[in-house]
């Protein structure tokens, strides 16, 4: 089952997702959702919270950065729907709820996923979202859905 990975090694996230351009830089994200964890880069000098990842916080220039688990908790920012799909052997539906998630740990800290258990039109800017996970093949990957009592 997906996420039921103990410690992974480098080799094996590199295995696990073959199709990733994975860099020094991104490798704990995804070993992070290997194991069922969002992981996000934030510089352990002045807490700012780093995404896309990068290896130098471009608040105080400090190396100091370190992945770190967030709340899973925010509010969409924007959304969209697709109507096309990347991969012809999936077996999303169309059309795919979209968003950017302004993560509650930092103002601006916006994570891109998908939107679930919520009809494309009830989807609103600032509806309060949680991290969910979706099961696709042998991976894991982040979702969002709506907090409780937060749709019509």
């Amino acid at each position: 089952m997906p996420g039921n990975y103990g410690p992974l090694d480098d080799a094996h996230v590199f295995e696990l997702y073959p199709d990733i351009q994975l860099s020094r830089d991104n490798i704990e994200h995804y070993r992070g959702l290997a194991q069922g964890r969002l992981l996000i880069n934030r510089c352990h000098d002045c807490h700012h919270w780093i995404y896309p990842h990068r290896p130098m916080c471009p608040e105080c220039w400090s190396w100091n950065v370190k992945p770190e688990e967030i709340s899973g908790q925010g509010h969409i920012f924007m959304f969209t729907l697709l109507y096309q799909l990347r991969d012809p052997k999936s077996m999303i539906h169309e059309p795919v709820p979209v968003a950017a998630v302004e993560l509650m740990e930092q103002k601006g800290l916006r994570y891109l996923s998908r939107i679930v258990d919520c009809a494309p039109e009830d989807i609103t800017h600032d509806m309060p979202v949680r991290l969910t996970w979706l099961e696709e093949g042998d991976h894991l990957w982040p979702a969002f859905a709506p907090m409780p009592g937060s749709t019509g």
